[in-house]
């Protein structure tokens, strides 16, 4: 918690630099000089979301990406106040500095708007109609048209820079000029650097198999070219099928294992993108970005004796699995996994498996349909819901929905961890 409100503190410190080098040089503007540092504010604040935008994997161990990924929609949103107030009170001496801070302020507003449709997800996790609505779009829009116009943003921030030179007023002071450059450059730098050239240092590997699970599921497997030696049970990795017809974007898939060398993923074909994993061939060679998560570190951080409760909605079981084989020697852990029909409990065997191993620390329930809350009731324990730690992952409003359906059988809010990456 204390990790995560000093990355939130981040967005208040993160501009300081720059006003107040510019309210220490800009003595003959004092009427404006507040909405002057507003639009300051605003500017530093869609630097620092594009700076989130990279996902540091350092950062991920610390607060989790979840948060990274919050603080990067909240950031977009928010600026959108002080730049407001700072367009509509303040006055450009030039027709060429005005209008490209229009077109910048117009064009965050337009990119925010889609996102807040097609990429965050906190609005159709909530509602069914908007999610079909979504569906129906993304036949148009698909997600790498999406990620290329949610990189407007970029180009809004160089016609506020340079909207920024254009004013005299304010270019005169060189401190000030010298500052503001660093941060542009450092920011998009380290943009420029982690998409287009750190990808080629990433993990390396080649599928090994590619197996249908059933008519909607595939488990892949990939073997890495080397160790990965930071990886945790739990954790997800970002891939790019280096693959004619597959796409060039990163997707994220959790491991369903705690292995270092070879990796397996659950994939179920839903998007436009998943779709196409039935045509990744053995042998396809594949980049990875991570690991990521928190999964292992949150169950770490519990009392040894809190028993487990993880919640698997379909191919959500993926990372719980990762779980289950790193701690069934040393944790009660009570798996409940949700199917749509029987035939979809694929790993149900390697659960029997883990449950023999176990010496009586595993417990499994496999429903059919959806858990509601009597069935809840009466899966759990006293124990498990007074003390238990439960990990829900599946679709993003079968998680939501789940975590309310928790809380009202008494299981309080800080011991029910996900990892969706929408707020």
């Amino acid at each position: 918690m204390a990790r995560t409100l000093l990355l939130w503190g981040l967005a208040a410190v993160f501009p300081l630099p720059l006003v107040l080098t510019l309210n220490a040089q800009l003595t003959d503007v004092t009427s404006m000089r507040l909405y002057i540092s507003l639009g300051l504010v605003a500017y530093c604040w869609w630097l620092l979301a594009i700076l989130l935008s990279v996902r540091p994997s350092w950062l991920d161990r610390a607060v989790g990406l979840r948060h990274i990924y919050a603080l990067h929609g909240v950031l977009g949103i928010l600026a959108l106040i002080p730049a407001y107030l700072h367009r509509e009170n303040t006055f450009a001496p030039s027709t060429w500095a005005r209008d490209l801070g229009d077109w910048a302020f117009w064009a965050a507003f337009a990119v925010l708007c889609y996102s807040l449709l097609f990429m965050s997800g906190w609005l159709t996790d909530r509602s069914p109609l908007l999610l079909k609505v979504k569906s129906r779009l993304e036949l148009v829009f698909r997600h790498q048209l999406s990620v290329w116009i949610h990189r407007l943003n970029l180009a809004a921030v160089l016609l506020i820079w340079l909207h920024v030179h254009l004013i005299d007023r304010v270019a005169q002071h060189f401190a000030f000029m010298v500052l503001f450059d660093l941060y542009t450059l450092a920011v998009l730098g380290i943009y420029v650097w982690k998409k287009w050239i750190a990808p080629d240092s990433y993990l390396t590997g080649r599928v090994q198999d590619n197996v249908a699970l059933n008519r909607a599921t595939r488990r892949l497997a990939v073997t890495l070219d080397r160790t990965s030696t930071t990886s945790r049970p739990g954790d997800f990795y970002f891939l790019r099928f280096e693959a004619p017809g597959i796409g060039r974007e990163w997707h994220p898939f959790s491991a369903t294992d705690d292995r270092h060398d070879t990796l397996t993923f659950t994939i179920r074909q839903t998007g436009d993108y998943t779709r196409k994993a039935g045509g990744v061939a053995p042998g396809t060679p594949v980049r990875l970005e991570g690991p990521f998560g928190q999964f292992d570190q949150t169950v770490r951080q519990h009392p040894a004796g809190a028993p487990l409760v993880l919640v698997g909605m379909g191919a959500g079981v993926a990372p719980l699995l990762g779980l289950i084989s790193a701690h069934r020697g040393d944790r009660r852990i009570h798996l409940l996994w949700s199917v749509r029909r029987p035939e979809d409990a694929y790993y149900g065997t390697l659960l029997k498996e883990y449950e023999n191993l176990s010496g009586g620390r595993l417990t499994v329930t496999v429903r059919t349909g959806r858990f509601t809350r009597d069935d809840l009731a009466h899966a759990l324990s006293e124990e498990e819901v007074a003390r238990g730690a439960f990990f829900v992952v599946g679709p993003n409003p079968a998680v939501l929905a789940t975590q309310r359906t928790l809380r009202r059988i008494g299981v309080s809010r800080g011991r029910t961890h996900h990892e969706r990456l929408t707020m």
